[in-house]
């Protein structure tokens, strides 16, 4: 194998002694930050499809809601501004999407699949909250809904019927952004989107309770940008920000704009708009290390990251927030490529959202959030289908 210039100086870097812990730790721990390349989709077509998307070959797409419009096939209206979703199976066969919405009011929003795709009904899981950005799926099958607003909290919805949701305050009150569940360490990490947020975690008291427990800050020591840093905890109150406790915030690492955060396979995953880097946690190590950051490739499609999913095959797919409105993906390593996976064409001012898989990884679901004409009320929920990988 030919070592590469960057390659050779990260190795004398490190030193002989990282070699002792083998050839998979070091494809795992120490690959590169994602340049831009090829997509293993191939490229996206240079016109839109009928709903102004351009996809890769073979990918197709169609329309399953729009804001302020009754949804096709059902008698439920659909909210405005959608931002995160997240896709649960249905033990009869078909899935659900949900779906939250950024506007006062808030609340959350599901359509239910049949097993042959086709939409069955839609209804309101959360009402009566206010800016509901991101959130998380849980294990157990309900789906966390963040409110993105001073004092906002966290709410647990049943996605499966009508349901106004159950606070959770014991997540901390800042405006929070997005949750993601880690069943193996059995805790909850949270970001926080403001210039001087933080990396939260929550380890309940009873697995998998979130009535009570300890509530903690990120506080990062090392080069994250080289793979070399590690992350301790420090424990916080859940009544105000971390960045608004002193003792705390004095201790504690800046999250210049946490957005996206995604758990697969005993990673983390997370996104800072403010910087605009991806970022990879390993709870059981400690490890930090930033995958993506857009000041190393000036020319990389990826800018603005949001929300963010992992497919089936290891992908991280990240939304963006602005500039071309792209659904963007990052390879995993030891070969990380960043690549534009689609384009949303025409919808200028707007920024995609909420990106999720069906449980069979066949289907990709978002949306652009204030849809073609820059309005809450415009807003976009999409379908795209195809060979993923």
């Amino acid at each position: 194998m030919r070592l590469r210039r960057r390659d050779f100086l990260r190795l004398s870097a490190l030193g002989g002694g990282a070699l002792a812990l083998g050839p998979t730790f070091w494809r795992q721990a120490y690959a590169m930050p994602a340049g831009p390349g090829p997509s293993p989709y191939g490229p996206i077509s240079s016109r839109p499809d009928a709903h102004g998307l351009r996809l890769p070959p073979g990918f197709s797409s169609r329309i399953i809601a729009r804001s302020s419009e009754v949804v096709a096939g059902t008698d439920y209206t659909w909210h405005a501004a959608p931002d995160g979703g997240a896709c649960f199976a249905r033990p009869e066969g078909g899935w659900i999407y949900v779906s939250n919405c950024e506007w006062r009011p808030g609340g959350a929003s599901a359509v239910l699949f049949g097993a042959d795709g086709a939409i069955e009904s839609a209804h309101a899981i959360l009402s009566g909250t206010e800016m509901n950005c991101a959130g998380g799926p849980t294990p157990w099958g309900t789906w966390l809904s963040c409110e993105e607003r001073p004092k906002g909290r966290v709410w647990e919805c049943d996605p499966r019927g009508p349901s106004q949701g159950v606070v959770r305050g014991e997540l901390g009150s800042f405006s929070h952004e997005a949750v993601a569940v880690d069943p193996d360490g059995q805790r909850l990490y949270l970001t926080e989107d403001q210039v001087n947020g933080r990396l939260y975690r929550f380890t309940p008291a009873r697995w998998p309770l979130l009535t009570s427990g300890v509530l903690e800050a990120a506080s990062v020591t090392g080069d994250a940008m080289k793979g070399l840093a590690t992350v301790r905890w420090v424990p916080c109150a859940k009544n105000l920000p971390a960045s608004r406790q002193p003792a705390v915030a004095a201790r504690t690492t800046v999250f210049n704009g946490g957005e996206g955060c995604w758990y697969d396979s005993g990673v983390v995953y997370l996104t800072t708009k403010g910087d605009n880097r991806v970022w990879a946690h390993t709870p059981s190590t400690g490890r930090l290390e930033v995958i993506y950051a857009a000041a190393l490739f000036p020319g990389s499609p990826l800018s603005g990251g949001d929300n963010a999913v992992v497919s089936r095959s290891g992908d991280l797919f990240v939304a963006e927030d602005g500039r071309n409105r792209d659904l963007c993906l990052i390879t995993p390593p030891p070969h990380r490529v960043v690549a534009t996976f689609l384009r949303v064409h025409g919808h200028a001012g707007s920024e995609l959202t909420g990106p999720a898989f069906s449980p069979d990884g066949q289907r990709l679901y978002f949306s652009s959030q204030r849809g073609p004409t820059n309005s809450p009320s415009a807003g976009v929920t999409f379908e795209v289908t195809g060979p993923f990988r």
